[in-house]
């Protein structure tokens, strides 16, 4: 991969959803939303996704939302939509119980069971059922892709290229230093991901929002710049986080990709984020173990 013009997206990604279902054969595909606190958004995205893509078109096997300790009514709209609703901390429960979109990525592999796993995240405007079979079609269709992100353009208020301040501001000077094999991913942090089982289960999850970068370094390192395909989702809406709330999640992303790249000292336990004026704010970047180590005999 390399920088430059956007890249090509896929070309299977032209493939219709009913197109897909023929190529798919006895493949099973999991969709699965991880979800703190978005009664306000997860009720319309399970609702498009199930009716356009499990009842419509029976191309996705199973959808779940994984709730990550909500504090208010997640799990019962997104139940009342149609998904199924797992809560964290009842999943893998002889672990210690942990927070974080991270913990909530790797729970929610734990807890499916498709061959193909896609991710949304559940605080998305305008979610259909496109996104899902875009993000599928070159993993049933190209044995030599791993991985697929998507990409899109994030508007904020007047500015149509405005959003995404985490990613322009850490992530792609720290991938442009340390990570230069993957100056070619449109959204590195993108939260709209697929991939395959088989390969999801063998590399450690981030935990917290350095999840998504760690997961592309790792794959990466695994199986090739190559595997990894990219995939156009048009146009990215979701509630903007305060300054406050994005610097933790910016704290997360730079200790994943200091540590993946061999410059993190321990574990990342007992990390802290300090600022001038605010609180100590504790950081959630230890990794998960590969699931596939955990199931080993």
């Amino acid at each position: 991969m390399t920088a430059g013009p956007p890249p090509v997206p896929h070309p299977a990604a032209a493939l219709t959803a009913l197109e897909l279902v023929d190529r798919k054969g006895t493949t099973t595909v999991s969709v699965c939303l991880p979800a703190r606190d978005e009664a306000a958004t997860i009720g319309p995205i399970v609702e498009a996704i199930r009716r356009e893509v499990v009842e419509a078109v029976p191309l996705v096997d199973e959808l779940i939302v994984v709730d990550d300790h909500s504090t208010d009514a997640t799990g019962a709209v997104a139940v009342d939509a149609g998904a199924k609703v797992v809560a964290a901390a009842e999943v893998l429960p002889e672990l210690d119980d942990r927070r974080g979109k991270g913990e909530a990525l790797w729970k929610s592999l734990a807890a499916s069971t498709g061959d193909v796993v896609v991710w949304l995240d559940a605080d998305l405007v305008g979610v259909d059922g496109s996104w899902v079979s875009r993000l599928v079609a070159p993993l049933l269709v190209d044995p030599a892709t791993a991985l697929v992100k998507g990409w899109y353009r994030r508007p904020t208020g007047t500015d149509p290229h405005g959003g995404g301040r985490v990613t322009e501001l850490v992530a792609r000077p720290l991938i442009s230093a340390l990570h230069p094999e993957l100056v070619g991913v449109r959204q590195p942090l993108g939260g709209e991901v697929a991939g395959r089982r088989s390969v999801l289960e063998a590399v450690a999850f981030a935990g917290g929002y350095g999840v998504d970068l760690g997961l592309l370094i790792d794959v990466v390192r695994g199986h090739g710049a190559d595997a990894v395909a990219q995939v156009d989702l048009g146009e990215r809406r979701h509630r903007h986080h305060p300054l406050a709330a994005l610097s933790v999640q910016a704290a997360e992303v730079l200790h994943v990709a200091l540590r993946r790249a061999g410059l993190g000292a321990g574990d990342g336990a007992g990390a802290v984020l300090r600022r001038a004026g605010l609180p100590d704010t504790a950081i959630e970047v230890r990794d998960r173990p590969p699931l596939a180590t955990l199931r080993a005999p």
